[in-house]
C-alpha cells in the first residue's frame, strides 16, 4: 500500500506511465486497423514517409519510415508524437504552408515544394505529396500520408539562394509557438515567425520536375496499396478515395482537433441519422469503455447498457446517473449529460454526451 502511494506521488513515475500510454495510444492507431506484418511491410518500401492520425489531440506522427530518417536526420523515437511541423524552419513559405493546412482541413491530396529542416538544422527542398486515407466503408478520414521527395540539388542551387540567406537570418528571428494543423511543420517543435523577410521576398521558390512529381504519387500509390491489403486481412479496408455511399459523416480535421484537445470523456451522435450513431468519441471515453475507436463508431450509445441499466430515465432526463458497462462487461456508474447542438438555423444535427 505504501509502495503504491509513493509511486502515484513519484512524478517520474507518472511521468513513464503517461509515455507508456501515449505509446501504445500511437501503436493502437495502426494496429486496431492493420494486420501486425503492416509495419515490416511499410519498413520495406523505399522513399521518404509518415503517417499521422487526425483523429489523436495534435494530428501526431504515427508511423515514419526509414527512409524519413535519412532524409531529415531525425531517427523513428524522436518523431513519433510529435506534430510534423517539426520539419519546418526559418526561411519555410508561409504561403506554401497555407495550402498544406487548407489541404488538410479540406481532406483532400496536395502537392508542393517546401523548404524543410533536416535535424542539423540545415535547410533541403522537397516535394511534399500529402494524400489522405480514408475508410473504404464510410469514407471516414483515418491518416494522412505525407511523402517527402527532396528535390535535385544541382537544378535548386540557382534559384534557392534564399534557402541560405534564411538560415543565416534565422538567428536574428523572433521565434514564437503556432499552433496548426498541417503535416510538415517546425524545426525543433517550434515555428519560426519570419519578421525580416527582405532578401527572400525576391527570390523564385524550386520548382519540382514532372519525374519527381511522378515518383511522389507512385510512392503514395504503393504505400496505399500497402495499407489497404494489409486492412483487408482484419475486415476494415481503407482507400485513398473517398467513398459515396452513405454512412458516418466525416467531420473535419480542424474540428477533431478542436475535439481532441478536450480531455474529458465525451461522444458526439448525429440526431439526423438512422439510429442516432457515435460519430466521435474522445480518448477518455475510449479509455474508459474498452472499446476501440473502430468498435464503438457507427454504433449507438446503447452499446454502453447493460442489464440494469435504466432505459425509461435516459430518454425522460438530460443528466441523469446511469450504470453503464464497459467492453469486458463491468459496469461503472456514469454522470450522462446529453446536449443537443444545432446548426445555424436552429435545427438539430449532433447530441453531445459528456
Amino acid at each position: 500500500m505504501a509502495s503504491s502511494a509513493a509511486a502515484e506521488a513519484d512524478p517520474a513515475e507518472r511521468e513513464r506511465e503517461q509515455q507508456h500510454e501515449d505509446r501504445h495510444r500511437l501503436a493502437s492507431s495502426l494496429t486496431a486497423r492493420y494486420s501486425d506484418w503492416v509495419l515490416e511491410a511499410l519498413d520495406e518500401l523505399p522513399g521518404s514517409f509518415l503517417l499521422t492520425d487526425p483523429a489523436l489531440a495534435g494530428h501526431p506522427i504515427v508511423y515514419a519510415s526509414r527512409g524519413l530518417a535519412a532524409l531529415t536526420g531525425y531517427a523513428r523515437r524522436e518523431v513519433l508524437g510529435r506534430n510534423a511541423r517539426v520539419f519546418q524552419g526559418a526561411a519555410t513559405d508561409r504561403a506554401a504552408v497555407a495550402g498544406v493546412r487548407e489541404a488538410v482541413r479540406a481532406q483532400r491530396a496536395h502537392q508542393v515544394a517546401i523548404l524543410n529542416y533536416r535535424r542539423d538544422g540545415s535547410p533541403h527542398w522537397v516535394l511534399l505529396h500529402l494524400a489522405p486515407v480514408f475508410h473504404a466503408r464510410d469514407g471516414r478520414l483515418l491518416h494522412f500520408l505525407a511523402v517527402q521527395v527532396p528535390i535535385d540539388a544541382k537544378r535548386r542551387a540557382a534559384p534557392c539562394r534564399g534557402a541560405q540567406h534564411g538560415a543565416v537570418l534565422a538567428a536574428c528571428r523572433e521565434e514564437a509557438r503556432v499552433d496548426e494543423d498541417f503535416p510538415c511543420a517546425s524545426h525543433a517543435g517550434k515555428v519560426f515567425v519570419d519578421m525580416d523577410k527582405r532578401g527572400l521576398e525576391s527570390e523564385e521558390p524550386c520548382v519540382a520536375t514532372e519525374s519527381e512529381k511522378e515518383k511522389a504519387i507512385s510512392t503514395a500509390n504503393s504505400i496505399v496499396s500497402a495499407l489497404n491489403r494489409y486492412s483487408k486481412l482484419t475486415g476494415l479496408a481503407v482507400s485513398g478515395k473517398r467513398c459515396d455511399s452513405v454512412g458516418i459523416p466525416a467531420l473535419s480535421s480542424s474540428l477533431n482537433l478542436s475535439l481532441g484537445r478536450i480531455k474529458q470523456s465525451f461522444v458526439l451522435t448525429h440526431s439526423c441519422l438512422p439510429d442516432m450513431p457515435i460519430i466521435y468519441a474522445s480518448d477518455a471515453f475510449v479509455s474508459l469503455t474498452g472499446y476501440s475507436r473502430e468498435e464503438i463508431l457507427g454504433c449507438n450509445c446503447k452499446v454502453l447498457n447493460g442489464p440494469h441499466t435504466s432505459v425509461e430515465v435516459l430518454e425522460e432526463a438530460c443528466t441523469v446517473d446511469l450504470l453503464s458497462y464497459r467492453k469486458d462487461g463491468s459496469s461503472f456508474h456514469d454522470l450522462l449529460h446529453v446536449s443537443p447542438i444545432r446548426d445555424a438555423s436552429g435545427c438539430l444535427s449532433y447530441l453531445g454526451s459528456p
